[in-house]
C-alpha cells in the first residue's frame, strides 16, 4: 500500500485533469452563448485566463508556511474589501446591486476576493488553535463571528446568494474541525430564519420568490429569465440541438453567457450534455475534498481545511447556480465556476484550485 507522500503527486494529476476540462468546456460554451451579444466577449474571457494563469504561477510559488504564518491578513483585506464598496464614490453599481470596486478599466468584485482571504483566515485559525478547539469548543464562536461579520457586509450590497454560499461553507469547514453537529445544526436553522426574514423585509427579494413558485404566472415580468431557462430545457430534449445551435441565447434567455449559461449548455448538448457536465463537476469536488482528507490525515491541518473550504465553496455554488436554472432555488447572481463568463469569479475559481494544488504536495507548514 502506498504512503500518503507517495500518493499525493497522483493526486495534483487528478485535481489537474478535471480543472483544465472544464475550463476548456467552460471557454467553449462561453463562445457558443455570447455570440448574439454585442462585444467581443471571447477575447476577454481568454484575458481573464491569461491573468488567471499569472494567479496560479504564484500561488504555486509561494510557501503554504508563509501563508498560515499571516492568516489573520485574509480576514483584514476581506473586510477592508467589502467595506470599500458600500463606500459612496468607491463602490460601482449595477443591475440594482453594489458588488464592484472599479479599478481602472477592472471591475474587482470585493466578495469573490473574500472567498479566497477566508479560507486563509478560517484555515489558519482552526490550524493553530486546533488542540484548544477540542478542549473548549465555545471557542469556535470567535472564526464563526468573523465570517458572519464579512458575510452581513456583502449582504448589504446586496448579495444575499454569495453571503449564504460562503456562511454554508464555513459551517461545514467548522464540522470536520470537530465542531458539534448539534452546533452545526442550530447555526444551519438559524441561518435559515435569518435567511427567510432578509427576503420576507425585501420586497424585491419577495417578488423573485413569488416568481420562483409560479413564473409562468408573471412570464414577461420576474419570471421572465426562469421561463426562458425553462424552455431552453424543453428544447435541449435528451441530445441537444448542436453546440451553437441554440435558440434562447438569441436574445430571449438574459444572462446567458453568464448566470444561465447551464440552460444553454442543456440546449445545445441536451440532458446528456448537462448531465455529463454535473458528473465531471461532481467528480471533481470529489477530488478536492479527497485531498483535505489526505492533508488532514497526515497532520497537515492549514492545507487541509483550506482544501475543504475551496471544495465546499465550488460545491455550494454549483449547486446553487443549477438549482436556479433547473427551477428548484429562486434566481441568484451566482456564476457557474470555471464554465459562466466573468473575470472575478474565473481568477478566484482558479486562485482557489491552484492552492488545493499546492497543498497537494508533501509539506510541512
Amino acid at each position: 500500500m502506498n504512503s500518503p507522500e507517495l500518493s499525493l503527486p497522483r493526486q495534483s494529476v487528478m485535481v489537474l485533469v478535471p480543472w483544465v476540462a472544464l475550463l476548456v468546456f467552460g471557454t467553449i460554451m462561453v463562445s457558443s452563448a455570447s455570440v448574439a451579444m454585442p462585444g467581443n466577449f471571447i477575447e476577454k474571457q481568454f484575458i481573464n485566463l491569461a491573468i488567471s494563469a499569472f494567479l496560479v504561477t504564484l500561488i504555486l510559488t509561494v510557501p503554504l508556511s508563509l501563508w498560515a504564518r499571516f492568516y489573520w491578513l485574509g480576514w483584514l483585506v476581506s473586510l477592508v474589501l467589502v467595506l470599500a464598496v458600500l463606500v459612496p464614490g468607491l463602490g460601482h453599481e449595477a443591475k440594482g446591486a453594489t458588488r464592484w470596486i472599479r479599478l481602472g478599466g477592472f471591475n474587482l468584485q470585493a466578495v469573490e476576493v473574500a472567498k479566497f482571504g477566508l479560507m486563509i483566515y478560517l484555515a489558519g485559525y482552526l490550524s493553530r488553535y486546533h488542540e484548544r478547539l477540542q478542549n473548549q469548543p465555545n471557542r469556535i464562536f470567535l472564526p464563526l463571528g468573523m465570517v458572519f461579520v464579512i458575510c452581513a457586509l456583502v449582504v448589504a450590497e446586496p448579495d444575499l446568494g454569495s453571503a449564504s454560499v460562503v456562511f454554508a461553507a464555513t459551517l461545514s469547514v467548522l464540522f470536520m474541525a470537530g465542531a458539534k453537529l448539534r452546533f452545526v445544526m442550530l447555526m444551519v436553522v438559524g441561518g435559515g430564519l435569518l435567511f427567510a426574514a432578509m427576503i420576507w423585509l425585501e420586497p424585491f427579494r419577495m417578488r423573485r420568490m413569488i416568481a420562483f413558485t409560479d413564473p409562468w404566472a408573471v412570464p414577461y415580468d420576474t419570471g421572465y429569465q426562469l421561463v426562458q431557462a425553462l424552455i431552453a430545457f424543453g428544447r435541449g430534449e435528451l441530445t441537444g440541438l448542436g453546440l451553437g445551435e441554440g435558440i434562447q441565447k438569441l436574445s430571449y434567455l438574459p444572462e446567458a453567457h453568464n448566470d444561465f449559461i447551464f440552460a444553454v449548455v442543456a440546449e445545445e448538448l441536451g440532458s446528456v450534455g448537462a448531465i455529463a457536465l454535473i458528473a465531471l463537476y461532481c467528480f471533481f469536488v470529489f477530488v478536492v475534498l479527497n485531498v483535505a482528507k489526505n492533508c488532514l490525515l497526515t497532520g497537515r491541518l492549514f492545507a487541509g481545511y483550506c482544501c475543504y473550504f475551496a471544495g465546499f465553496i465550488f460545491a455550494y455554488q454549483f449547486l446553487v447556480n443549477v438549482g436556479v436554472n433547473v427551477g428548484v432555488l429562486p434566481t441568484k447572481g451566482l456564476t457557474l465556476p470555471f464554465i459562466s463568463y466573468g473575470g472575478n469569479s474565473l481568477m478566484v475559481s482558479c486562485a482557489l484550485t491552484a492552492f488545493v494544488l499546492r497543498c497537494s504536495y508533501p509539506e510541512k507548514t
